[in-house]
């Protein structure tokens, strides 16, 4: 699903209040870790993860392996903090127009 620029922008506001729900611990980036981040896009299709690593080319590894396995579409990336939005069948978020 390709957002609109105008689609982005919303889905960003709605995601400033959120809290991340997966955090990666230290084991890193597990397929446990992927299957939680896959249930919580079906439940909330919008979401942040965070990956405390100081590392900047191992967090952005992390982050692109995130956004392949899971084939949610990228908001945005602060810091330590990764923004991920998928359309569920429910369609939970009336995304505006293009």
């Amino acid at each position: 699903m390709k957002l609109s620029n105008k689609q982005k922008q919303f889905l960003k506001g709605q995601a400033h209040s959120l809290k991340p729900v997966v955090l990666l611990g230290s084991n890193g980036l597990t397929e446990g870790v992927l299957v939680e981040i896959q249930s919580a896009l079906e439940i909330h299709e919008l979401i942040k993860v965070k990956v405390p690593t100081d590392d900047r080319e191992t967090k952005a590894l992390i982050f692109e392996a995130i956004i392949r396995e899971t084939g949610a579409e990228k908001l945005q990336s602060i810091g330590h903090t990764l923004v991920l939005y998928r359309q569920s069948e429910e369609k939970k978020i009336q995304l505006p127009r293009n």
